[in-house]
């Protein structure tokens, strides 16, 4: 069976129309001009020309999303490929999910200022930044470059510029999202259709195709601009997230809780590493065995994320979507499908709804299968908008098998028991 699935990833990899790099879409991510630039209350420069238009827009807008799909970082043949953003885009508009067909339901973002190099250093370490911004001109001598030693991560000359505007886009749909929960009980699910991607960025540099952690970011920008100051951080990409699990290893404010696939890169992520110090306590790492699936996720869900987030009374959450755990995924094993992703999608939502006024932002991490990728993000989009999910139009579950159930009963109850839940 391993073998069809194998067959079945192979066939669907990659093979999503991709003539969109000159999307009309894709570049709206450039920063405001300087004279545009205002201050709010808060000293925080307001990355909107029309402030007022926005907060009107967000009256009746469900999902709020921003695009940065770092076109110039990219190198051939790599999985983390600057075709993955636009192929979400193409998925949207083919399937009728933008604002162009649902008005002021769906809002894209546009127009929104990339993070400044101290929003980045409230995580990373200041050498680190003014480090890979020197390394640009390396990088535009010689086309690319590795910046993580002999890992995967690369660089080319628009990697700084494409990653602080990445950051950028996350910060300010939590601008967005917590300026409309001020008006309306349910304000808009954001979603930052993003790369490079962030979660495996540690403090002192970039790991895993990640250069800077922009889940990380966004949790300290929360904590600063707007004092949410407990961020609820759920990760369900199939890598662990150990840059954002460094982060804030020590920090009781802001609990990461990470589910990933047993043994797979980096190897991190193991079921008793909880936090330290002050912090300790406040990081729930639960590895699944390969093969673990819908069935593994929603018991998950309910009876480890949902117990956990109540506890911790969150006044934010954010989500490191990662979409590799689908079975169609090149780069690990594990059986989520399209409907997993509605799933979580859903009850996050409503989760944030019950706990923190509606506040959540998800930003997008892994996934490399540009049909799994865009389909998934397309139903999460629905389960944003409470409408039915189409995960049946794609998913097959012919290529499923069992899931390795007592395996994944064991490891909940084994957190359970290390958490108390």
């Amino acid at each position: 069976m391993s073998h069809h699935v194998r067959q079945w990833k192979s066939h669907n990899q990659f093979n999503f129309d991709t003539k969109l790099l000159g999307h009309r879409h894709i570049w709206k991510y450039s920063s405001l001009q300087r004279k545009n630039l205002k201050k709010n209350e808060r000293g925080f420069i307001c990355s909107y020309t029309a402030e007022k238009d926005l907060n009107l827009q967000l009256s009746d807008a469900r999902v709020i999303y921003g695009v940065a799909p770092a076109l110039g970082h990219n190198q051939e043949s790599h999985p983390e490929s600057h075709l993955r953003v636009p192929a979400i885009v193409s998925a949207l508009e083919k399937m009728e999910l933008t604002s162009e067909f649902r008005g002021s339901e769906i809002i894209e973002l546009k127009n929104f200022s990339p993070a400044s190099v101290d929003d980045i250093a409230s995580v990373h370490a200041r050498a680190y930044v003014s480090g890979l911004e020197k390394a640009m001109d390396r990088a535009s001598q010689q086309g690319i470059i590795l910046i993580e030693g002999s890992g995967p991560t690369y660089a080319t000359a628009t990697t700084f510029q494409e990653s602080l505007a990445a950051a950028g886009a996350g910060i300010a749909l939590v601008d967005s999202v917590v300026a409309a929960s001020k008006n309306r009980p349910d304000p808009p699910l954001g979603f930052a259709l993003i790369r490079p991607p962030g979660h495996h960025a540690i403090p002192k540099g970039p790991m895993g195709f990640c250069v800077f952690g922009n889940v990380a970011i966004a949790a300290r920008y929360a904590q600063r601009a707007h004092g949410l100051k407990r961020v609820f951080i759920i990760d369900f990409d199939v890598h662990h997230g150990n840059g954002t699990n460094d982060a804030f290893y020590d920090d009781p404010d802001i609990f990461f809780l990470s589910t990933h696939q047993d043994g797979s890169y980096p190897g991190t992520g193991k079921i008793d590493e909880v936090g330290r110090g002050d912090g300790e306590g406040s990081t729930l790492n639960l590895p699944l065995p390969g093969g673990s699936g819908d069935t593994a996720m929603r018991t998950v869900f309910h009876e480890v994320i949902v117990p956990c987030a109540q506890r911790f009374k969150p006044d934010l959450i954010l989500v490191s979507a990662g979409y590799d755990a689908h079975v169609l995924d090149p780069l690990a094993s594990l059986q989520f499908t399209t409907g997993t992703y509605y799933m979580l999608a859903a009850n996050i939502k409503q989760l944030a709804k019950d706990l923190c006024g509606g506040r959540c932002v998800f930003f997008l991490e892994g996934g490399y299968n540009l049909n799994s990728l865009s389909y998934s993000v397309a139903d999460s989009f629905r389960a944003f908008l409470g409408e039915p999910s189409k995960a049946s139009e794609f998913d097959n579950p012919a290529i499923l098998y069992e899931e390795p159930s007592a395996k994944v009963k064991q490891a909940i109850e084994r957190v359970k028991h290390i958490h108390s839940l």
